[in-house]
């Protein structure tokens, strides 16, 4: 047996089967109003049962945190039944369902939010074309989305699922928060390092909390995040390992990087003897597992991240192979499938959302 099919027990107890997990993707596949549909189900289904764990895309927690149309909603009891069928979806054949939670903070605007104003730390908008300028968030109003980031998790507890993840990558709420470009206040919640991590503190005590006081069994709490911004002033791989020291002596049962290539190497100067996973899991120092990501599409990446990090979560290659998680358990690499065509969308349950994904991170595999 390969160390890819050994498994991991996470410090809640919940066990995986295999040591590969399914990135969240965004598939933009919801109602309108959040709700789960049934191509949303067959999606998920389909790819779902040989992985050790399937990670949901974005689920908003807060009614004004929503950053896309046809995104999952987790922030009323009326989402319940529609994530308790999508958990059950996910968990044949033991595959661990575990629901990414998020707000998308200034990464949205006010269309998507039907007239709304979007909101964070500060009033600076992002360095991406039409951008919006949010509103700056009241204290009282942050400490209302900490408190919507706890009620998501009762109801992923309630929904059926194994587990959540803290979504604190890709510039939305949460990493928005630490970022100097983002967070310019000078109130509690910014300013100096220790005040920019402030709000994933107690985010990440409250969410635990509530996951070990509801008395579930085996459900776990992974968070997130992004190593560097290309923003000036903006995070840099030293602010993120302060970032990961502090998580690593939490009460949580996973890291997860977020990266287009595992093989990065850091913008800093101070840092590019290798590459950034091998300077986060030195952070870590085994005291949480990590989740290598980026680029994965043979055994060979799958064995090269396992050399550094505990698990390795797959996205655009499980796309285009719904099966390409037990060919390569099987050590079948040239039975995965590398391209695809308008032709397969429907067979393959890939909506508009997915597609645009798709054509933007890899073009050459579309025919």
């Amino acid at each position: 047996m390969n160390i890819v099919e050994t498994g991991l027990t996470f410090k809640r107890g919940l066990h995986l089967k295999n040591r590969i997990v399914i990135a969240p993707m965004t598939t933009k596949m919801s109602f309108f109003d959040g709700v789960v549909t049934n191509d949303e189900i067959e999606y998920y289904g389909l790819r779902s049962g040989e992985a050790g764990a399937f990670i949901t895309a974005a689920a908003n927690v807060h009614e004004g945190g929503k950053g896309w149309d046809g995104e999952l909603g987790v922030y009323d009891d009326r989402f319940i039944p529609g994530l308790s069928k999508l958990a059950a979806t996910i968990k044949k054949n033991h595959t661990k369902a575990i629901l990414q939670i998020f707000h998308a903070g200034r990464m949205t605007d006010s269309k998507v939010l039907q007239g709304v104003q979007p909101v964070a730390p500060s009033a600076v908008a992002a360095e991406r074309p039409d951008a919006q300028t949010p509103r700056e968030l009241t204290g009282q109003e942050i400490i209302d989305i900490l408190e919507s980031f706890k009620q998501a998790t009762k109801r992923a507890i309630q929904a059926g699922f194994d587990g959540v993840e803290i979504h604190g990558a890709n510039t939305y709420l949460i990493q928005q928060f630490f970022s100097p470009h983002s967070n310019r206040r000078t109130d509690d919640w910014g300013g100096s390092l220790e005040k920019r991590f402030k709000f994933i503190n107690d985010l990440v005590d409250g969410v635990t909390e509530v996951v070990d006081q509801s008395g579930v069994k085996e459900f776990i709490v992974g968070y997130r995040f992004s190593p560097e911004e290309y923003e000036e002033p903006g995070i840099r791989l030293n602010d993120t390992l302060f970032l990961v020291e502090q998580l690593s002596n939490k009460p949580l049962d996973y890291l997860h990087l977020s990266m287009p290539n595992y093989r990065n190497h850091s913008v800093s100067d101070a840092f590019k003897d290798k590459p950034i996973l091998d300077y986060i899991k030195e952070t870590i120092n085994d005291r949480l597992p990590l989740i290598g990501v980026g680029d994965v599409r043979s055994q060979e990446d799958v064995e090269t991240i396992l050399n550094t990090a505990d698990l390795v979560a797959v996205g655009r290659s499980v796309l285009i192979d719904p099966h390409w998680t037990q060919k390569i358990l099987d050590k079948e690499d040239h039975l995965i499938r590398t391209e695809l065509s308008h032709y397969d969308r429907e067979d393959l349950r890939i909506s508009n959302g997915v597609w645009g994904f798709l054509e933007s991170m890899m073009p050459e595999r579309l025919k």
